[in-house]
C-alpha cells in the first residue's frame, strides 16, 4: 500500500509541475489517504503480533 501511495504522490507532483494542479492535488490527497491507511494497518498488526507473541510465550513456559 505504501508503494501505491508513493506512486500517487509522484504522479500528483508531476501533474502539478506540468500545470494540471486540480488533478495533481487529487492525486496527492489520494496518496495521503493511502499513507494513513497503511500506517493504521501497520499499528493494528503490530499490536496483534505483540499480543499473539505473549500468548505463545506463556504457552511455552
Amino acid at each position: 500500500m505504501l508503494r501505491w501511495a508513493a506512486i500517487f504522490l509522484v504522479v500528483g507532483l508531476v501533474l502539478a509541475v506540468l500545470g494540471f494542479s486540480g488533478i495533481g492535488g487529487a492525486f496527492v490527497e489520494i496518496a495521503k489517504i493511502l499513507f494513513f491507511i497503511a500506517i493504521a494497518i501497520f499499528v493494528i498488526l503490530l499490536v496483534l503480533g505483540l499480543i499473539a507473541g505473549k500468548k505463545v510465550k506463556d504457552a511455552i513456559d
